[in-house]
């Protein structure tokens, strides 16, 4: 076989449909690896290329809204797969439903991108791509289609001017940008007519990330709260819960004399409801007062004021309860409830789906600790997957919380990409609000952010049982973000209102010409 056979090879493969289907399966799972564990971050700048030209190299729109479909698929899987221990085959399904998202962002490469196109139809792929697929993941990152995990934006956690930019528009405008510069690169390799338009595209991303590095505001430091977090490990075996509970007692214990404003312990680190059990409250009330600080626990029980199981924050002090409690609102489909358990329910035969639904709070809160030390600190408390809703860390803010603190626990997927992904995003909270993010775990990786997003103080990785003391930064005022909300959203959104009803007149226009007997072509 010769060289240029070889060379012609992948080409010839690429026109046989099922390889088409695998490329596009691959294609979609390829920007996986820009988040942890592999963390690659860098390579979320141009990962969507492959699945763009394969996307405008389609023969038609139904192929390629299909393959727009099987990308979306892939990225799913890729993105949630150590999910699969847990859900088992539910996961292609779920995959697969969640990737007809996609199916409209491949009509749109295609229609834009497909063909030779010329510098118009670049410059629109430029804005209009990249707002397709912010849709997708606004759409995807309702609660009860998943939620905001694995949004491409999100990949950059630890790129100084991405953080930059997320505290202007949000993890949306950092995925906005990344999406762009991908469609401007794939331009450049398929569109020799449009390659000034793509070049220039390119360019204006550069302009803007520069610009906002050097331009944007940041956050005014204003002191520190000493903090810190008890992290369990992974304990197993009969008693485990009662296990947990002694073992964050005693590294919780070694903390006294530490001049502290407040423990975190992680989700579910309390097995029973403390209304019903007194002694476990006496045994928190003794180590706050032996530390000096309030503690921040987390209960998974059945409620002795309220039916159901609830996942709740609750602030011990020296006395008992102090009264600030937080209800979880935001619970992880399958994992804590079944979505339409009546259709849904056979999910929990083949996978370790809820077998009983947890109940939801109703409202945040903000709590305040007492002003111990001149500065009543106050805390807005997130339960495991709920730091992953931008809009939950932004309204706390806009409440009035100093720190925000997320009790998480990961316990199952230990030995996944799944805590240092969890873990991230306390890095892209931070800098979106201003406010610093303490995230706690019982097995996970626990970790600090300040209010630039930068990591700060010892990492707890999942191998780990030990309680670990942060100077947490605290900053004033607010962000451009948390002031001006989801402004790349609702302009996302108005780009695609009006590039739809200029694909609606350009319909209209060739369809009047049919029928009067005019010229097809447009």
């Amino acid at each position: 076989m010769t060289l240029r056979s070889w060379a012609e090879r992948p080409a010839r493969l690429l026109a046989t449909p099922w390889w088409r289907a695998v490329a596009a399966l691959a294609a979609g799972a390829l920007p996986a690896l820009a988040f942890p564990a592999p963390a690659l971050w860098w390579l979320a700048w141009a990962a969507l290329v492959p699945w763009l030209l394969l996307l405008r190299s389609a023969a038609s729109a139904r192929r390629a809204a299909l393959e727009g479909w099987l990308g979306g698929a892939g990225f799913l899987l890729a993105v949630h797969h150590w999910l699969l221990p847990s859900l088992h085959v539910f996961i292609l399904v779920l995959a697969a439903l969640l990737g007809l998202l996609w199916l409209p962002w491949g009509l749109v490469v295609h229609r834009l991108l497909g063909g030779a196109p010329g510098p118009g139809r670049v410059a629109a792929a430029l804005l209009v791509v990249p707002c397709g697929w912010l849709l997708v993941e606004l759409v995807r990152s309702w609660e009860y289609l998943g939620g905001p995990w694995g949004l491409l934006g999100a990949s950059q956690w630890q790129v100084a001017p991405a953080l930059r930019l997320a505290s202007v528009g949000g993890v949306w405008l950092v995925g906005l940008v990344l999406v762009a510069v991908n469609t401007a690169l794939a331009a450049l390799l398929c569109a020799p007519r449009g390659r000034a338009a793509a070049a220039t595209g390119l360019t204006g991303c550069a302009v803007l990330v520069c610009g906002v590095w050097l331009c944007a505001p940041v956050p005014a430091l204003t002191g520190t709260a000493r903090i810190a977090v008890v992290q369990p490990g992974i304990v197993d075996g009969t008693g485990s819960v009662q296990h947990r509970f002694d073992v964050q007692e005693d590294l919780t214990r070694r903390l006294a004399g530490q001049r502290l404003d407040l423990v975190v312990w992680g989700e579910s680190s309390v097995g029973q409801d403390l209304g019903r059990r007194p002694d476990l409250s006496a045994r928190l009330a003794a180590l706050s007062r032996t530390v000096g600080a309030d503690l921040l626990v987390n209960v998974d029980a059945r409620r002795s004021d309220k039916p159901g199981i609830f996942k709740s924050s609750v602030l011990i002090g020296p006395d008992g309860p102090t009264g600030d409690r937080y209800d979880k609102m935001r619970l992880v489909p399958f994992g804590e409830y079944v979505p339409a358990r009546e259709v849904l329910g056979w999910a929990t035969s083949v996978g370790k789906a809820a077998g009983e639904d947890r109940m939801r709070g109703e409202r945040q809160v903000v709590m305040r600790l007492p002003d111990t030390r001149g500065s009543g600190l106050r805390l807005g408390p997130l339960v495991c997957f709920e730091s992953a809703f931008p809009d939950m860390t932004r309204q706390l803010t806009r409440d009035g919380a100093q720190v925000l603190v997320t009790q998480s626990a990961t316990s199952t997927f230990q030995d996944s990409w799944a805590p240092a992904q969890h873990a991230s995003l306390a890095a892209l909270r931070a800098a979106e609000t201003w406010r610093p993010v303490v995230h706690a775990t019982l097995t996970g990786v626990s970790t600090v952010a300040d209010p630039r997003g930068r990591i700060t103080g010892e990492r707890l990785g999942t191998d780990r049982s030990a309680a670990a003391v942060y100077d947490v930064p605290l900053a004033r005022g607010e962000s451009p973000y948390v002031r001006a909300g989801d402004w790349a959203v609702y302009g996302a959104l108005a780009v695609l209102a009006v590039h739809c009803a200029a694909e609606f007149f350009r319909w209209a226009a060739i369809r009047g010409a049919r029928r009067g007997g005019g010229p097809a072509g447009g």
